[in-house]
């Protein structure tokens, strides 16, 4: 919901503008920067960017956090309306979540040494084999099992 605020008059206009969102049904939209976490914005945000997709023209958007607080079904529908997003841009995703990555077009890990005191990162681009062990790894913890990487296979569609 937007509100439009009536304020004295100014080279913007004669109102502000507050976007209100309400997390659940039944419960009294209030400002959008008053009650989201950064997950939550993401995730307004990421609805917003699906929705006038067809309108712009940004070549490429990074979203991090955007599975913060989420899990299962909800996880797995992020991914694919970011898969959506993907088909006419380059979309960049920072997740931790197997549901969203199994959605991607393709899969980079990152990972983090110390040498010398000194903290690199690492950026692999993973083939099909190593997204597999990687979904199953994002699935299964520690521990990964023969079941494990049947439901990272599943996840893929292989």
């Amino acid at each position: 919901m937007v509100a439009l605020n009536a304020c004295e008059a100014a080279s913007h206009g004669l109102e502000t503008v507050e976007f209100l969102v309400a997390g659940h049904a039944g419960v009294e939209p209030r400002p959008l920067n008053k009650v989201t976490s950064g997950g939550e914005l993401s995730r307004i945000s990421l609805a917003l960017h699906v929705t006038t997709a067809s309108l712009g023209s940004v070549p490429c958007m990074i979203f991090d956090e955007v599975d913060v607080g989420i899990g299962g079904g909800v996880a797995e529908v992020v991914g694919q309306l970011l898969k959506q997003l993907g088909e006419n841009r380059q979309v960049l995703v920072i997740t931790h979540l197997a549901q969203v990555a199994a959605q991607a077009q393709q899969h980079l890990q990152v990972s983090k040494t110390q040498i010398n005191g000194a903290t690199l990162s690492h950026i692999q681009s993973l083939n099909a084999q190593a997204r597999i062990e990687e979904i199953a790894r994002m699935l299964g913890g520690i521990q990964i099992t023969e079941t494990t990487r049947e439901h990272a296979k599943e996840m893929l569609g292989v």
